[in-house]
């Protein structure tokens, strides 16, 4: 049986850390709870429920700033800001869906936790980049503030990025503020059919290179391809290479014909507009329509985009049959038979020259077997214990939910 806490405000949140502390009881850390699955899993009897710390206190669009409590629902932040043309340039994923939750109620604390960033990642940055300020409670007990509306630390660390991504083990955050950017007045996609992923990541790379500008690139395989609700993608019979281009009406005409042009020479194009656009960049950055098959494990492989044809031939052919490319090629998606340990020795092994692979999504059983996060090497994981005995000295915060507590998180 689990205990459930569920503060209603700050002060709230410090008892209840005070009386972790004093206790030395364990809690695990959750909002809406749609991510519960991605990580190890958690033995602790006390949960502790941010979901009622919720609202956007300050909103000033021609600052371009925005506050709100960690339980906010991420639709009720998108749909304010979209009403002043404004959005989170990082396009955070709706993961939810991934672990059989339903879409559109993942909070903005699970967003910063998991460091959640979507395609626009090559050139807008880690949600990390865009964390402005922070308010919370550390394992100690001790409440906090970093950054605000200025971005300005004297406490020795940068706190609004070192919590972000830290998957609730060093504080319970009770506020934070994020930078917001105008929303990109047109949208449109170039898509390119039937390239190898070879050729794939030769043209994305080309498109990158280029002086257009480009704010998205993925490439789909057929697999993947076929399961788009969108006709031009799913009656392809082929892959599918995909350029995004934003900005201005005419700079994105403009653009986008000589995008048309160039890509032409590696096979053949055609055109998405602003609603169809929307709608694939979407499938790629909540990626469930794409790899819908929850009977597999998926795993996140982050590598360099030149070295990924070399990191899938690594891998047999049974591995790499469910596919997705984003990031230009950094970023791979991969759906594997859920056996013994998801073929983690494997597909890490492949990884080996540089880049790092989470097991994002498996059953629990294998989430205690495999470390779900990539291992880090001596010096780094030397770092991280340090870094966590400095905010959560007794380990009572999601003890074990990225590395065995042995191991230091």
């Amino acid at each position: 049986m689990v205990t459930v806490l569920k503060p209603a405000d700050d002060g709230q949140v410090l008892a209840a850390l005070e009386w972790a502390v004093g206790n030395e009881t364990a809690l695990e850390l959750c909002g809406a709870g749609g991510k519960r699955g991605f990580g190890r899993p958690l033995d602790v009897g006390h949960r502790l429920d941010l979901t009622a710390l919720q609202g956007i206190s300050l909103y000033e669009p021609d600052e371009l700033v925005l506050t709100a409590g960690p339980g906010t629902p991420m639709a009720e932040i998108e749909g304010l800001l979209g009403q002043h043309r404004q959005a989170l340039a990082f396009e955070p994923p709706d993961l939810g869906p991934l672990f059989g939750g339903a879409a559109g109620v993942q909070t903005l604390g699970g967003v910063v936790a998991c460091n959640l960033a979507g395609p626009r990642r090559l050139k807008a940055g880690a949600a990390r980049d865009h964390v402005l300020g922070v308010k919370g409670v550390s394992g100690r007990g001790e409440a906090f503030k970093s950054g605000g509306r200025v971005v300005k630390n004297v406490t020795g660390y940068d706190l609004p990025k070192l919590l972000t991504g830290s998957f609730g083990t060093l504080a319970a955050l009770t506020e934070i503020t994020v930078k917001v950017l105008p929303a990109p007045e047109k949208t449109r996609t170039v898509l390119v059919y039937g390239l190898t992923l070879d050729a794939a990541i030769r043209a994305m790379a080309d498109a990158a290179g280029s002086p257009h500008e480009v704010a998205g690139l993925a490439h789909l395989p057929q697999p993947a391809a076929a399961r788009s609700d969108l006709g031009y993608v799913a009656d392809a019979g082929a892959s599918v290479t995909a350029v995004r281009i934003e900005g201005p009406a005419p700079s994105v005409a403009h653009r986008c014909a000589a995008l048309k042009t160039m890509l032409a020479r590696a096979g053949a194009v055609e055109e998405l507009h602003s609603m169809n656009s929307g709608l694939f960049w979407r499938e790629v950055r909540d990626v469930v329509a794409l790899l819908p098959a929850r009977d597999r494990a998926l795993w996140r492989l982050s590598v360099a985009p030149t070295a990924a044809p070399t990191v899938l031939s690594r891998l047999p052919a049974a591995l790499t049959d469910e596919v997705l490319l984003d990031w230009a090629g950094g970023l791979i998606w991969l759906a594997v038979p859920e056996d013994a340990d998801a073929a983690a020795g494997t597909i890490r092994a492949a990884v080996r020259d540089g880049g790092h692979a989470t097991l994002v999504r498996a059953g629990e059983a294998v989430r205690r077997r495999v470390p779900v996060f990539q291992p880090q090497p001596a010096p780094l994981a030397a770092l991280s214990a340090r870094v966590r005995q400095a905010f959560d000295p007794l380990g009572l915060l999601n003890p074990g939910r990225m590395y065995p507590p042995e191991a230091g998180a």
